[in-house]
């Protein structure tokens, strides 16, 4: 399968980059050449539950579904499923191979919404602040669910493309929702 052309509009290329999964929308907005704020729906079939659950309370069996972007999330300090707790990522991104500590500062079972704060690692070489906050919703019409990445960031530097973290985010997503759909 051949790549799409890329433009000079990283957000263009998210929303070409959509093969067997619906990408709604992408919106941006910026408050200073620094800091801004991104997000994007998919539409998944998996249902809310079972991609919050992943999220939530299994982010430990995230690199089952996608070894080739995201190769553990360990334990560091406080209970899988409850604020407060510290994880931390390994990941490739951008083809390198990185590591991250995060905090979960928000968590909603009612909302099926998680909210990790980068409090240490290679993404803290990048933004002064990252926030990711997903949640997945009842897809309107149908079975399934959209899934929201919002990034709320504050870069170090201009040279820094929080667009392909989003990207990032949704291809984890796209990768879950293909385990978590398989027929058992």
């Amino acid at each position: 399968m051949a790549l799409p052309a890329r433009t000079d509009n990283p957000e263009a290329d998210i929303v070409a980059n959509k093969p067997q999964h619906q990408l709604h929308t992408v919106t941006s907005t910026k408050s200073s050449a620094l800091t801004g704020k991104l997000e994007a729906d998919l539409e998944i079939k998996a249902s809310p539950e079972q991609f919050y659950n992943m999220v939530a309370n299994k982010p430990h069996h995230v690199h089952h579904t996608c070894y080739d972007k995201i190769q553990g999330c360990d334990l560091h300090e406080g209970e899988f499923g409850k604020a407060g707790t510290v994880v931390v990522w390994s990941y490739v991104h951008d083809g390198k191979a990185k590591v991250t500590k995060d905090v979960i500062e928000a968590i909603d079972p009612d909302k099926k919404l998680v909210t990790f704060r980068a409090i240490e690692g290679d993404k803290l070489k990048e933004y002064k602040s990252l926030l990711a906050t997903v949640q997945a919703s009842p897809k309107n019409g149908g079975s399934g669910s959209v899934v929201r990445w919002t990034l709320e960031y504050e870069k170090l530097h201009q040279g820094i493309a929080p667009e392909t973290f989003l990207q990032f985010l949704l291809d984890v997503s796209k990768d879950m929702d293909a385990h978590i759909s398989q027929p058992n």
